[in-house]
């Protein structure tokens, strides 16, 4: 038996004792079998919705779903979404059902399902695998529940979220349902773009986020239309063998799965066409393209609804993807300063990923100095030698003090916290007084 929570087999146990058909349905049955841990819990039962909320009136509950059938209680600690089972029909919007009919049967409710990994049961009477889920996920498949145009039909999210599956479990997808998922794919234009946000987030963290993006860059493009000119886009250049777009795919799977790092490493390149040049022995070039692809990946960002801090670290990551390094302290002092110890630190991750990814064997003296210069930022960090302008041994009022006025005032400060970072001035009151009276006399 699949290593269930005890919390959510109580929950069915106690609707079986009520004379109520119940399972455990969906993706914590997928997650027991490959021997995971479930993120969360799904029920699904013959019980009405009223019938579920008076089975557990002594339970906290949640019932935004109950329209749909759906009543979410909180066993112990756990929340169980539970759901009557249910036969759809129409779905003109491509999203919901226009009819969602109550059904006392768990075969009528599986045969709704996406996928056959996600269309298993778990009851009292062991596994229901109407579909094959059980050797799908042996095989590593991600399969369609019957014909995978009438799926995707129902839901236009679900082509991303099959992608976004076989990512996740590093599974491929079985043939009817990937040349379905590519014909559908421009169904995304009826899905809301926070769902596609989330679920395309989800994919490019994945373990197989990389492989998915390069066998299906409709995928790509579709939520981020920006990178479109960059596939097959020949970058003519002896120090990269792959295309723009395979090149960014690449650099994003060198990195860790953070979402603004990953994004940054798929975008980091995307201003390489319009700003793309040769040389008179034909090879080509694409000065300011870091610059040029900043925009581009606000404007993509933007649309995608990601949170005003994550889409403002992505297009920093983005523009300053050529920052020159050095292995010295008051370069790391400088740098830390100005664009925080976490966004530097991530700059040269995607330095480093962006030369792994080229094709080309990476030049060893590059790598050791992005390493270096690693070091240099940790070891910084570690002893708190970068303070903010709030650590700063002066403030304003000294400044002001010292004869300064206006916009010099925030200029000399921050000019004392660059020296002060970059090791060439202590955090030391009477010194940088010194200093504010020479630079207001200086005026």
């Amino acid at each position: 038996m699949p290593n269930f929570d005890p919390r959510a087999l109580a929950v069915i146990g106690r609707l079986h004792q009520a004379g109520f058909p119940a399972a455990l349905v969906g993706g914590c049955v997928r997650d027991s079998l490959l021997s995971r841990t479930p993120h969360d819990y799904d029920a699904a039962t013959a019980a009405r919705p009223e019938q579920i909320q008076a089975l557990f009136a002594d339970r906290p509950q949640h019932d935004a779903g109950v329209r749909f059938g759906t009543v979410a209680v909180d066993w112990d600690g756990l929340w169980v979404e539970v759901t009557t089972f249910r036969r759809e029909t129409g779905y003109a919007d491509h999203r919901r059902p226009d009819q969602v009919v109550f059904s006392s049967r768990l075969e009528e409710d599986l045969a709704r399902r996406d996928f056959t990994i996600n269309a298993m049961a778990w009851g009292p009477d062991g596994l229901v695998d109407r579909y094959g889920g059980r050797a799908d996920l042996e095989r590593g498949l991600v399969r369609c529940v019957g014909e995978p145009d009438r799926r995707f039909e129902e839901d236009a999210l679900r082509p991303l979220r099959g992608l976004r599956l076989a990512a996740q479990l590093n599974f491929t997808l079985e043939e009817a349902t990937a040349s379905a998922v590519r014909r559908h794919l421009p169904q995304l234009v009826h899905v809301a773009w926070e769902r596609i946000c989330a679920e395309f987030l989800r994919l490019i963290s994945s373990p197989g986020g990389e492989r998915i993006l390069l066998e299906f860059p409709q995928a790509a493009v579709q939520v981020l239309p920006e990178l479109g000119p960059a596939i097959g886009f020949d970058q003519r250049n002896p120090h990269h063998r792959f295309d723009v777009y395979s090149h960014c795919v690449r650099t994003m799977g060198q990195v860790l799965p953070s979402p603004a790092l990953r994004l940054a490493s798929l975008l980091h390149d995307v201003g390489k066409p319009e700003t793309f040049s040769l040389d008179e022995s034909g090879t080509g070039h694409f000065y300011g393209h870091d610059r040029a692809g900043a925009p581009l990946a606000d404007r993509a960002l933007e649309r995608l609804r990601l949170p005003r801090a994550d889409r403002e670290r992505v297009v920093l990551l983005v523009k300053r993807h050529h920052l020159p390094v050095e292995d010295s302290r008051p370069w790391a002092g400088r740098w830390i300063n100005r664009l925080g110890a976490e966004a530097l630190l991530q700059l040269l991750a995607l330095e480093r990923a962006d030369g792994l990814a080229c094709g080309t064997p990476p030049v060893p003296e590059r790598l050791a100095l992005l390493e270096r210069a690693e070091e240099r930022v940790r070891a910084l960090m570690q002893e708190g030698a970068c303070p903010t302008l709030r650590d700063l041994a002066v403030n304003g009022r000294d400044a002001l003090a010292a004869g300064l006025e206006g916009p010099a005032v925030g200029a000399a400060l921050r000019d004392l916290l660059d020296q002060v970072c970059q090791g060439m001035l202590p955090n030391d009151r009477p010194t940088l007084l010194n200093e504010l009276r020479r630079l207001a006399g200086g005026m």
